[in-house]
């Protein structure tokens, strides 16, 4: 089920940003009309190249969609191969029956593990539920510009879906401008959910007519991957706001690159931990960046804490499973 609330717009951002550079845009092309015509007639040679340069890059590009076409029918058998001896579907050569272990336990757990942008928000909390990642399978869009990436799971106590899906639509594809970005609504079991933690409060001592108090916030997860960032309500939108909005965009799509074009065709490598670990942008971990991937947007925002914080000693996280066996006890 898609979660249609992250889905967005690019244009509905940029029209709200460039709102008051039209004037500035209308003057710019005032001054290229006054340019002298010996000028103007080098500019018209110019866009000749460019035009140039623009019919041979269609054909390549052209050219480069039969070749993936091509590999796609190389590789979707060794795919297949890979997905049947990771899951023990079948054995290899000099197996016997009688090993006990079967498949390779925890491979896609440790590929994404291994990997410094895929892994930026994993936590020991996600790999309860990562254990049970089967398979990772990428396929373009077949009506539109962009790709799909499906995470197969296996029957699992975190959550219900044995399918999570997150999918790009692009406006363009070879130089990347994000049209839209959905993600699969996970449906977490109670007391399950690896996105959120529950926060307590402990009254200080001395203070009057204070009780303990609970809170549920956003933490962070590698199932954040499929709430995808949501545009801001635009009358939200200043120059501050549009930048951690695209810096979050951007890791996005950082990341679902990665797993495109890294995890899946080289997992093997990512699981021995042989594979490079190059990136494709300068998305590297930092502490003093956490601001920017701690923002709020439209949606996001935690529950509010309407108690009077002076009364309150830290924030002391809860685990959610034992809340659970305690409540369980107490019934």
């Amino acid at each position: 089920m898609a979660n249609n609330n992250s889905s967005f717009n690019m244009s509905n951002l940029e029209s709200a940003l460039i709102m008051n550079a039209e004037t500035d845009n209308n003057s710019f092309q005032n001054e290229l009309d006054n340019l002298p015509p010996e000028v103007l007639k080098r500019i018209e040679a110019l866009k000749q190249i460019q035009n140039q340069h623009d019919e041979f890059y269609a054909k390549f590009l052209e050219e480069k969609t039969k070749l993936e076409a091509k590999y796609e029918k190389f590789y979707q058998p060794l795919y297949c191969k890979r997905y049947d001896i990771i899951n023990g579907v079948v054995e290899v050569e000099g197996i016997t029956e009688n090993d006990i272990v079967k498949g390779v336990p925890n491979f896609w757990l440790n590929v994404i593990k291994h990997n410094d942008i895929v892994g930026e928000e994993f936590t020991e909390r996600d790999e309860g539920a990562l254990i049970y990642l089967k398979d990772i399978k990428y396929s373009k869009l077949v009506d539109e510009k962009g790709f799909k990436l499906e995470f197969f799971f296996d029957t699992n106590p975190y959550f219900k879906n044995s399918i999570l899906t997150k999918t790009y639509q692009l406006i363009d594809e070879y130089d990347p401008i994000i049209d839209k970005t959905t993600g699969t609504k996970i449906e977490w079991y109670p007391e399950k959910c690896l996105t959120k933690k529950i926060i307590k409060k402990k009254p200080k001592k001395g203070s009057k007519d204070a009780k303990p108090v609970t809170k549920t916030t956003k933490c962070e997860s590698f199932f954040n991957f499929f709430d995808p960032p949501k545009l801001p309500k635009i009358d939200d939108i200043d120059d501050d706001t549009a930048e951690e909005f695209q810096y979050s965009l951007d890791f996005d799509y950082e990341v679902g690159l990665t797993i495109r074009e890294k995890l899946i065709p080289q997992a093997v490598l990512w699981f021995t931990g042989e594979a490079d670990q190059v990136t494709y942008g300068d998305f590297v971990h930092d502490d003093e960046d956490d601001e920017v991937h701690d923002i709020v947007l439209e949606g996001e925002e935690d529950d509010e804490d309407t108690d009077d914080d002076n009364e309150y000693e830290e924030d002391e996280e809860v685990d959610n499973e034992e809340s659970s066996k305690k409540d369980d006890e107490a019934a």
